[in-house]
């Protein structure tokens, strides 16, 4: 029938319990049931999000995608709370502007990419983990990744706080290398000890290395944000790429209190 005498019937028939019936008798039930279920099938399907949908239109993946836009520190949360504290960080230097370098942002913006990589993987950290393990990409390409998507998010952020901080002029961009470097380390480190325990370190030694820094400094700059800090610093994001590389396969076998659990394991729940 075509509308709007098939629309009609329709009606009709929501409300006539024997014209119901008759219909039944004349209809096979395997495409009746297989039409409800391409029903519930299409009911159930999850909707893209708008990252997603994005990721999709400009030549990513479907699962690629989906497995981005799952990154736990790339939803609204993260990034307002990111923001607030670059915010924050941003009115208390620009407030106290008495040193040479703005040492408050400076000593800040490189933990913030180092944390948001470490939450974004592991078992206890990601909450979809599982879905990521079982995944059809290799575990270091989806380290990779998510990493790059990470990182991207965290620099275009402490980028714009850069901005807020003219009087610094290119002083103000000394938290990148140490930024990069601390997030080579602390991936470096991931496929040995797990995504919690190396970034804690880094990030520790960082603080550290400030206070040793800041008590030696007598007022000036801090050591990690002069020249030779700066290629020290350079030269450690280099050597962390290298060591990430060197060990990238350990990210599919790594124990189960690391990255990656072993596959095995899902595997028998999923026979189960």
């Amino acid at each position: 029938m075509a509308p709007p005498r098939l629309w009609s019937v329709d009606t009709h028939l929501v409300a006539c319990a024997p014209c119901r019936e008759a219909l039944a008798t004349v209809s096979d039930p395997v495409v009746l049931d297989a039409g409800w279920e391409r029903l519930d099938a299409e009911l159930d399907a999850p909707r893209p999000r708008l990252l997603e949908s994005l990721l999709v239109r400009i030549g990513v993946a479907d699962h690629t995608a989906r497995l981005l836009a799952a990154t736990p520190v790339l939803r609204r949360s993260w990034l307002a709370a990111v923001a607030l504290v670059l915010l924050m960080t941003v009115v208390a230097t620009d407030a106290g502007r008495v040193a040479p370098s703005p040492t408050l942002f400076l000593a800040l913006a490189p933990l913030l990419p180092l944390a948001g990589v470490a939450l974004s993987y592991g078992p206890v950290l990601d909450p979809t983990y599982e879905m990521a393990v079982v995944s059809p990409l290799h575990g270091f390409r989806l380290l990779m990744i998510r990493t790059v998507a990470v990182l991207t998010t965290g620099l275009v952020l402490n980028g714009l706080a850069t901005l807020a901080l003219p009087a610094y002029g290119l002083r103000a961009l000394a938290w990148l290398l140490p930024a990069l470097a601390l997030t080579g380390t602390g991936l470096a480190l991931t496929a040995r000890w797990g995504p919690v325990l190396p970034p804690c370190l880094v990030g520790g030694a960082w603080v550290t290395l400030l206070m040793v820094a800041h008590a030696k400094a007598d007022g000036g700059t801090l050591a990690p944000f002069t020249a030779l800090g700066q290629g020290v610093a350079g030269a450690v994001a280099v050597l962390a790429a290298g060591l990430l590389y060197l060990v990238r396969d350990r990210f599919d076998f790594s124990p189960a209190h690391t990255l990656f659990a072993d596959h095995s394991d899902f595997s028998d729940r999923s026979a189960a």
